[in-house]
């Protein structure tokens, strides 16, 4: 099994990167729409239902939570004619389904499916893989080997670890 290779997505954001196995099952050459505010009762079938007037529609979804199930208040729905899409995104934003008036955008995840080798299994996608302790000084105290040093803006650096931006003055923090 190491080694295995398997298709998938990869994202980033907010400076990390991971893989979504469940951006497979859409086609990557439809365009997307995002479906905001929908009401907690709202269905995949119910969400199908509202936009079925556009004959190119090809699927939608509720995203709900893994845990509870719960409808996290947002979905997609995808189109193969560009003509319909930006009819559906114009004439849909604003207007209800069921109990609520939901917000219509353009939806920005790109569908880019890649094969990539098993993340557990020390592939391209392991981070921590040669640069372990990398950057440790070994000592523990926060202070980069700088024992009974002194920072003039954050106090005495070696006592335990400081937080960088902890004003002190004799040992106590200062509020404000």
């Amino acid at each position: 099994m190491a080694g295995e290779k398997k298709k998938t997505v990869v994202r980033s954001g907010g400076g990390q990167k991971w893989t979504d196995d469940s951006l497979l099952e859409w086609d990557p050459s439809h365009l997307r729409l995002f479906v905001g505010n929908l009401a907690g009762e709202t269905t995949d079938e119910s969400l199908y239902k509202a936009f079925s007037r556009w004959k190119s529609l090809q699927k939608a979804r509720v995203i709900r939570d893994k845990v509870t199930s719960k409808s996290k208040g947002f979905g997609f729905v995808s189109f193969s004619d560009p003509d319909e899409f930006f009819s559906a995104a114009k004439e849909m934003n604003g207007k209800y389904i069921q109990s609520h008036p939901v917000v219509v955008r353009k939806s920005t995840t790109e569908i880019k499916p890649q094969v990539v080798k098993d993340k557990h299994h020390g592939g391209k996608w392991n981070k921590n893989k040669n640069n372990k302790n990398k950057n440790r000084s070994g000592n523990g105290s926060g202070a980069g080997g700088r024992e009974n040093s002194y920072e003039p803006h954050l106090g005495p650096a070696g006592g335990g670890v400081t937080k960088p931006g902890a004003k002190t003055k004799d040992g106590l923090r200062l509020l404000g």
